[in-house]
């Protein structure tokens, strides 16, 4: 980590091991500024103000190593930005008030750090980074608590199926009105055609038989009068060809070329007799029928007004009968299909509760265990009557979600006699810092944040309550880098590591200094946090006792008991 003018720090370096390190100094000499700059750079609010005096802007950047197997490098690409190994983020702060951030170089919103640090660093104390106060951290402990992964898994794949379900069902719902009145209007259409009852070739037929009946009268006198002149009288064709044929027959024995003639005569007569013969049968078929002229004139009259009303040609009324049935076929499917969906959907539904449900039930289960838990590990630190509950309430069906039912909170009571409250809202830093130590040691084999800061972490405590919260960060520090800022030798005597902040008067300005003690200096800090300005030689022998003690209890997590 890497300050540049910020309050009255005008340049500081901080580079934490792994493992719990302790951060000690007289009041005023920088040690909430450390923590207020590790704030600002992970997404606090910025102030103008915390520029250094004469500065024209305070600059912060940490260096935070990633855990392997999170995904915060696939969220890093999402965002734009490089994905590598360690995350740099930066901020600065102009004597304007304006701010800007980046994250491995690129440029970021403040909700963008706020986003990544909760994953990388959690800050327990009277600051806004601590991520157990929300209400998804405070979730994701339980569950983790709980170890039922696959219920998780199953509960959130079973919502995804309904709700898929469910949106599908949504959207063909939207749409049933529509389809309901285009099948009514469909199914309307269809019963005229089928009552007209139009065949393939009738529409031809009725036009055929519609212009000869149209056209009887014309028809008759012409073909009676063509009959006339063929064959009737005296007078007609057929007779003058016989007659003609009969004298050409004789003649052509005194002379030969008369027999072709003969012959053309006899071929002229076949063809006289056969039309002769055409010509009485179509007057015997043929009549004058009004009856049927109008009946055909009104079916016509049929076709052609429903032809009109669908704005078609009559010949296509059989081609749109046969469109209107598929449509209304395909409609009708589509209602049987959305019966079928809203059953599954239904199905859907029922699956999901079912598996919520058993969700609801472990967490019901393992919160009670966690609460006992927890409470136990609050009578140890310096809160005797002090108790901690988790409220679970079912959540309306509008929010039910793939993480569950239940709406959940940690609440705790710091008081004999006093009713549990959020978390959130807990009044003393002290008190939400060491809460939130005995809800970290009793979870720490669940829970993912791989650097924790305590601030204040010792308010209002002393003595054995004092220790023991020491053994608990330290235990704490075996598994994760912990950083305790603190005011108690019983703390800072248990730190893996320890850093001194002190303040210096150069040319009429203050400075901050950060450096890293060893052995000696610790015991020496030691005796000065247990006696003050004149430390005896009875001091340092009791700092190297607390030192001596710390190295006989490297594993305390017996500490507190384990459900």
């Amino acid at each position: 980590m890497h300050i540049r003018d910020l309050a009255i720090i005008d340049t500081l370096e901080l580079e934490l091991a792994q493992g719990m390190t302790v951060l000690t100094g007289e009041t005023g000499a920088g040690k909430s500024i450390l923590i207020d700059a590790l704030g600002l750079v992970l997404g606090d609010r910025a102030d103008s103000s915390m520029v250094r005096e004469g500065a024209e802007k305070a600059e912060i950047s940490v260096t935070l190593a990633l855990p392997e197997t999170h995904s915060i490098p696939a969220w890093l690409q999402t965002q734009g930005m490089e994905a590598e190994e360690t995350c740099i983020l930066r901020r600065s702060i102009s004597r304007d008030g304006k701010s800007r951030a980046w994250i491995n170089g690129t440029p970021a919103t403040r909700q963008n750090l706020q986003t990544l640090s909760e994953w990388l660093v959690d800050i327990h104390g009277q600051h806004a980074h601590q991520s157990l106060l929300r209400q998804d951290m405070q979730r994701q402990v339980l569950d983790a608590y709980a170890a039922h992964k696959t219920l998780l898994e199953h509960t959130a794949s079973a919502h995804a199926h309904w709700q898929q379900l469910h949106a599908e069902l949504s959207q063909r719902q939207a749409r049933q009105a529509d389809q309901q009145a285009r099948r009514e209007w469909v199914a309307l259409q269809l019963a005229e055609l089928h009552a007209l009852g139009i065949s393939a070739d009738e529409l031809r037929e009725l036009n055929q038989e519609h212009h000869r009946l149209a056209h009887a009268q014309t028809l008759l006198t012409a073909a009676q009068g063509a009959y006339a002149l063929l064959s009737v009288g005296e007078h007609s064709i057929e007779r003058g060809l016989h007659q003609a044929h009969a004298l050409l027959g004789e003649a052509a024995g005194f002379d030969p070329t008369l027999a072709a003639m003969t012959q053309n005569l006899s071929e002229a007569l076949i063809h006289i007799n056969e039309a002769v013969q055409n010509l009485g049968r179509y007057l015997d078929r043929l009549e004058l029928d009004p009856a049927r002229l109008a009946w055909i004139e009104q079916r016509l009259a049929e076709i052609h007004s429903l032809a009109r009303t669908h704005q078609r040609n009559p010949a296509e009324l059989l081609d749109l009968q046969e469109i209107l049935s598929s449509e209304l076929a395909a409609l009708d499917a589509h209602t049987h299909d959305l019966k079928a969906l809203t059953q599954a959907a239904a199905q859907a539904e029922q699956d999901y509760l079912s598996h919520a449900q058993a969700l609801s039930q472990s967490r019901t289960l393992h919160a009670a265990r966690l609460e006992t838990a927890v409470t136990e590990a609050m009578q140890g630190l310096g809160m005797p009557g002090g108790c901690f509950a988790i409220e679970l309430s079912p959540l309306s069906r509008e929010r039910f979600s793939p993480l569950g039912l239940d709406a959940l909170s940690f609440c705790v009571s710091a008081n004999p006699g006093l009713a549990p409250r959020p978390l959130a809202k807990v009044a003393s830093g002290g008190e939400l810092s060491r809460i939130s130590l005995a809800i970290q040691m009793v979870a720490a084999h669940v829970l993912a944040t791989p650097t924790l800061i305590f601030d204040e972490v010792d308010a209002g405590i002393g003595g054995a309550v004092a220790e023991i919260v020491g053994r608990q960060l330290r235990a704490l520090g075996e598994h994760r880098q912990v950083l305790c800022v603190t005011h108690l030798p019983q703390v800072a005597a248990q730190a893996h590591h320890h850093l001194h902040v002190s303040k210096q008067h150069r040319n009429g300005q203050t400075h901050t200094q950060l450096r890293s003690l060893d052995e000696a200096e610790r015991i020496e800090e030691l005796a000065r946090m247990l006696g003050g300005i004149d430390i005896t030689e009875q001091t340092l022998a009791h700092a190297r006792e607390m030192r001596h003690s710390s190295t006989k209890h490297p594993h305390v997590g017996n500490c507190v008991k384990r459900f």
